[in-house]
């Protein structure tokens, strides 16, 4: 496309090419609109980290019918473990479906790797009508009389004007900030992951993982793997990769001293781990800033000519059940579209009108999934839960299973031994669980 003169205006000028500002460029483009698509990168997804588990299949589907007949996706995803790790011992919950809802489509999710992925949907938008513009910085919003009016870019004409811009810029949004919607976020209100993929044959994979076909699976770490920094780790099956990462709440990792990296080849040496890897090449290393406060650290959504949505309004579900982002950004970002064509139907984009956006957050289950879960953040990153617990639980199996010639002891004992000796009291094991019904059960 070439660069937009100042004589250009625009419908609709959404700022990022990712989940959510492909799923709004293609809903307003759909409806006519004059629709503007901005991109940092050279193409949507080449500064992503690579690996993914899209949850959500469905929903997309709605979009565009048979989305995954056409879209670069990895493995559909039928299995899912949890895994509590101390330094030599992991206990796991083993997930596997073979029913239509998670092997059939239209699938319960998938395996992506974000460049393949964030190209192709970036792609379908155009196809709806949209304009991309691509290797595009955008340096900030064009106020006038308190109303947003368009972005400032780092081109020659320097100026984009719109109706209305949609700021899908990632996390610790710059453009939510200027427009006075997000306030600098806090160190413990972010995590930073980062992450690596790894080459590895089909067969190999297959044989591995005990996976057939297409399947794939999630594997998902918590305990001593970060090394007293709050956070997890993640291992994903692709078709002939494996992407893998550690995410940590920056303010643990300023606090412990610990570096992402030196967490990363922990992980990977682990004894859970490492046979997983064996003889994968690295193809790919990087880093990507995450939301995940979750309720608690949402942005205000509207102002006059601008909406927040994916990442930039801190639509990352972080609650342990639940590990989601790109779902929710799509989600927020079609809401964003169709309040997109409701404002310029009655050409009217201050903030009363364009209100309508965290309206439709509701029936699209945004608002609806993040306040219920609202608590779970604090909970999952609590020091216990992080550390403390999953040693317990390793400590407590790797007892039950040892035949030593001593006597059999029976479960109670072996827990309630495990937690003398790691220190926990009976009235902080009785305040997490309060705090977990809290978080999941209501």
């Amino acid at each position: 496309m070439r660069a937009p003169k100042p004589t250009d205006h625009f419908d609709v000028v959404v700022v990022g090419a990712g989940p959510a500002g492909s799923a709004a460029a293609i809903v307003a483009a759909r409806a006519g609109l004059n629709v503007l698509l901005i991109e940092r990168g050279e193409y949507p997804g080449a500064k992503n980290v690579s690996g993914a588990a899209f949850y959500g299949s469905a929903m997309l589907n709605k979009l565009i019918p048979g989305w995954w007949e056409q879209a670069p996706v990895e493995r559909y995803i039928c299995r899912r473990d949890v895994i509590l790790i101390s330094p030599t011992t992991a206990v796991s919950l083993d997930f596997r479906s073979a029913s239509p809802d998670y092997a059939a489509p239209p699938y319960n999710a998938f395996t992506i790797l974000r460049p393949k992925f964030d190209r192709w949907f970036a792609a379908q938008a155009e196809a709806a009508g949209a304009f991309l513009l691509t290797s595009t910085v955008v340096d900030g919003v064009i106020k006038e009389r308190g109303k947003v009016v368009g972005v400032k870019v780092r081109r020659d004409d320097g100026e984009i004007r719109a109706d209305l811009v949609i700021a899908c810029d990632g996390a610790n949004s710059f453009l939510a900030q200027q427009a006075g919607l997000q306030r600098r976020l806090e160190t413990h209100e972010l995590s930073l992951g980062v992450k690596e993929v790894l080459g590895l044959e089909e067969a190999a994979i297959r044989e591995r993982f005990n996976l057939s076909g297409n399947e794939g699976m999630v594997l998902e770490y918590v305990g001593a793997i970060t090394d007293k920094a709050r956070g997890g780790a993640f291992l994903y099956t692709n078709r002939n990769s494996l992407s893998l990462g550690v995410i940590a709440q920056v303010s643990s990792l300023v606090e412990t001293g610990k570096r992402p990296y030196e967490l990363l080849e922990l992980f990977k040496a682990h004894p859970a781990v490492a046979p997983l890897l064996r003889g994968a090449k690295l193809r790919e290393y990087s880093a990507h800033l995450i939301p995940e406060s979750g309720w608690e650290m949402m942005p205000k959504l509207v102002a006059s000519g601008m909406l927040v949505a994916g990442d930039a309004a801190g639509f990352c579900l972080a609650t342990g059940l639940y590990i989601e982002g790109i779902n929710y950004a799509m989600q927020s970002g079609m809401a964003a579209g169709e309040a997109a064509i409701e404002a310029h139907r009655v050409r009217d984009f201050t903030r009363h009108t364009l209100e309508r956006y965290t309206e439709l957050l509701w029936p699209y289950n945004v608002f609806t999934d993040f306040r219920a879960y609202r608590h779970a953040p604090h909970f999952v990153n609590g020091e216990r839960l992080q550390n403390l617990y999953p040693e317990m639980a390793a400590a407590s199996f790797e007892r039950l299973f040892r035949v030593d010639g001593n006597a059999k002891q029976k479960i109670l004992p072996l827990y309630l031994k495990a937690m003398r000796q790691s220190g926990a009291k009976p009235r902080h094991l009785i305040a997490d669980l309060l705090q977990a019904a809290r978080s999941y059960l209501w």
